[in-house]
């Protein structure tokens, strides 16, 4: 696995340590492990786990500013616990609603000693950020128009921003932003060994 991993970043400009990429390993052996019982993903193969999970939630790390971010609706951390191993000195909040997934993201801080995480249990509209966020990160979450609906309290007032990790460029959410948000960059993203779109979509207020 370790090997598989190795080749894949081989194709990014990501540089990992040795015990980074041992942590990705070993979270998706956990991954791999607790969904037997928890159904955590739909995505049985380890492999296709360090494609699919670990290298498309990894791409967007150049493009996060700052260093406080919550990933809303984070199921079993994605992207955040991939991105939390490789940003070290960024700080992530894990936010789901359902308690199993949130119990699994405590063994796995416990399990990794990962120091900069923290999972919440909480709907994210209820939840109530002290102090702001620099960035909300959001995978496979609903639309846009959801996202900034339920979430538009987390970010910090101007400079923060909105990371929706998007499949196809979704060109009429775009055109149906609401006021005082605009489209910062859509970044097109390569996944090794994925052949299908992959896209970055940054928000801002104005």
């Amino acid at each position: 696995m370790l090997n598989k991993l190795e080749s894949l970043l081989a194709t990014t400009s990501i540089e990992l340590s040795l015990e980074q990429k041992q942590q990705l390993v070993a979270y998706v052996d956990m991954l791999n492990k607790w969904n037997k019982a928890y159904n955590l993903t739909s995505v049985r193969d380890p492999k296709q786990m360090l494609v699919r999970h670990i290298m498309d939630s990894i791409v967007v790390s150049p493009f996060l500013q700052g260093t406080r971010f919550i990933d809303v609706g984070t199921g079993p951390g994605l992207p955040g616990i991939p991105l939390a191993i490789v940003r070290p000195d960024s700080h992530f909040t894990l936010l789901d609603s359902l308690g199993k997934r949130v119990r699994f993201l405590r063994q796995v801080q416990h399990e990794l000693g990962l120091t900069n995480i923290e999972p919440v249990q909480s709907r994210v509209e209820e939840f109530i950020p002290e102090p702001p966020f620099d960035g909300v990160i959001s995978r496979a979450f609903a639309s846009l128009q959801d996202m900034l609906s339920w979430c538009h309290h987390l970010p910090k007032p101007l400079e923060g921003r909105f990371y929706a990790l998007k499949g196809v460029l979704p060109e009429d959410e775009l055109a149906q932003l609401p006021a005082g948000i605009v489209l910062e960059k859509a970044i097109s993203l390569q996944v090794a060994e994925l052949d299908e779109q992959r896209h970055l979509v940054i928000l801002k207020s104005n």
